[in-house]
C-alpha cells in the first residue's frame, strides 16, 4: 500500500468521529455549566448574606 493510499484510507475512516462528537458535546455542556454558575453565584452570595443578617438579628428566648 502506498503512502497516498494510506492517507486516503485514514481520511475516509470515520470510526473515531463519534468520539470527537462526544468530546465536543461534553465540552459544550461543561462550558454551559460554568457559564450558569458564573451568572448565578453573585445572586446566591447576596442571598446567603441576607439570610445571615436575618439569623443574626433574631433573639433567642430562654424563658418559657
Amino acid at each position: 500500500m502506498t503512502l497516498n493510499a494510506m492517507i486516503k484510507n485514514f481520511a475516509a475512516d470515520e470510526s473515531g468521529a463519534v468520539t470527537v462528537d462526544w468530546v465536543v458535546l461534553t465540552a459544550a455542556i461543561v462550558g454551559l455549566g460554568i457559564a450558569v454558575m458564573a451568572s448565578v453565584s453573585d445572586g446566591l452570595e447576596d442571598l446567603s448574606g441576607d439570610i445571615e443578617d436575618q439569623l443574626t438579628g433574631q433573639g433567642i428566648s430562654t424563658v418559657f
